[in-house]
């Protein structure tokens, strides 16, 4: 695994050429990409990693939150210093083809162009059975539909929209927080982590719950959508990720409190029940849309984050390369866009949330160990990070991705096999053909 020639970076000081139909212009500041790190997240995490994650290490629930998100901090630090690197569509994608080759760039973007599209299906499904229990799947293939079509009409709309929606899903967990932390029925004592928290369910745990904190790699899939990327980039990350962290935290606290970690197990809406437990039933509706809210920002930034990988592959001919094309006028990549949302919409119809997000896990973990990986190979002229990061980053991923259940790593690495299948049928063909 050598490192090829580095091409010399792109300055990011200077913005696509207005009017270029191949490129995308930059529109992003710091915060737009925060709010669409923080959309997300948010989304993805408190209201659907919870209950599978307090199900695999029961009372180590909290002690895996941290495992999580020690990783989540090295995946993002060696994600900021690359995208600041290689402002460009397309993520881990682009830093894996760059730094090691492209085999590995072209895996890497597999790997999370397919995890992340279960994501996005998990994220509707959410919010359909939030909204209206009964027609889940109806109105998750309607949520994908219209949050396409929010993304086609361009990028500054899309992070207006996820602005308000943040905003709302913040209030909604303060007040959930709020609501358990001065409960009577709230326990201290439910947050002690007891016998039945073993190494392997903490670890299982970790790797559920890392579901919920790759919402990051969004703004570094949209490097080439953001205003000086060199400084936005490595500002945006951690501060986005330190935001999910103290969310997460004081959320996990509040409802572990009043639910403990069997009940919080097997409940299908967590903070609906927790606030419920608190004695606050007039809170469990607000929640609820709280909840639509989140997952809907959730799924906008994921859509936009997979369409962009989506757009840097089929550059490079990974994928067809009509999906590379460029809308004249709201200047996205509308194919790409449309096709992600058309394969979102067929998989919500029968897709199981609880196995998405695993299946999503494994694959975003094998995304995360490659851009560490890359991120190693950085000169310290070119913004390397400091070594123990991308190491601790890359063995945790694999760590946490053996740890996940059987039935989310068995599918995982089939899926991995055939897209590595599928990159060597091509290249002999092309081989052949020169």
């Amino acid at each position: 695994m050598g490192t090829p020639p580095t091409p010399a970076a792109p300055d990011p000081s200077v913005p696509s050429i207005p009017g270029n139909p191949d490129e995308l212009p930059r529109r992003l500041g710091v915060f737009d990409a925060v709010v669409i790190g923080l959309g997300s997240m948010l989304g993805a995490g408190i209201f659907a990693a919870l209950a599978p994650a307090a199900s695999a290490a029961g009372s180590g629930l909290l002690p895996g939150l941290l495992v999580a998100a020690v990783v989540a901090f090295c995946n993002a630090t060696s994600s900021a210093r690359l995208a600041a690197r290689y402002p460009r569509s397309g993520g881990t994608y682009v830093y894996g083809r760059e730094r090691l080759g492209d085999f590995w760039g072209y895996l890497a973007g597999w790997a999370f162009v397919v995890g992340k599209t279960a994501s996005c299906a998990a994220m509707a499904l959410t919010l359909g059975s939030y909204l209206w229990p009964a027609q889940a799947h109806t109105v998750a293939v309607a949520a994908v539909v219209a949050l396409t079509a929010v993304n086609y009409t361009g990028v500054r709309k899309s992070a207006w929209a996820t602005r308000l929606i943040v905003a709302a899903v913040l209030a909604v967990l303060a007040a959930v927080v709020t609501a358990c932390l001065s409960s009577a029925t709230a326990d201290a004592s439910r947050l002690d982590v007891a016998a039945d928290a073993t190494p392997t369910g903490i670890l299982q745990a970790a790797g559920l719950l890392f579901f919920a904190f790759a919402g990051y790699a969004r703004i570094a899939t949209l490097g080439e959508e953001v205003r000086d990327p060199g400084r936005t980039i490595p500002r945006a990350v951690p501060l986005a990720l330190t935001l999910a962290l103290v969310a997460y935290g004081a959320v996990a606290v509040a409802v572990l409190s009043v639910l403990g970690p069997e009940r919080l197990a097997h409940a299908s809406a967590p903070l609906a029940e927790a606030v419920r437990a608190s004695e606050v039933p007039a809170l469990v509706p607000v929640v609820r849309v709280g909840a639509a809210l989140a997952a809907a920002g959730s799924l906008l930034a994921l859509i936009l984050g997979v369409s962009r990988t989506t757009l840097a592959m089929a550059r490079d001919r990974h994928l067809p390369h009509a999906l590379a094309t460029i809308h004249p006028r709201f200047a996205v990549p509308h194919r790409a866009e449309l096709a992600v949302g058309a394969v979102v919409a067929v998989l919500a119809t029968t897709a199981d949330l609880r196995g998405a997000i695993g299946f999503s896990s494994f694959g975003v973990l094998v995304y995360y160990a490659i851009a560490n990986a890359s991120a190693w190979t950085l000169p310290p002229g070119e913004g390397r990070p400091p070594r123990p990061v991308p190491v601790l980053g890359a063995t945790g991923c694999l760590a946490l991705a053996c740890a996940l259940p059987l039935t989310s790593v068995l599918p995982g690495i089939t899926v991995l096999a055939v897209g590595a299948a599928a990159y060597a049928t091509r290249k002999a063909i092309t081989t052949r053909r020169h």
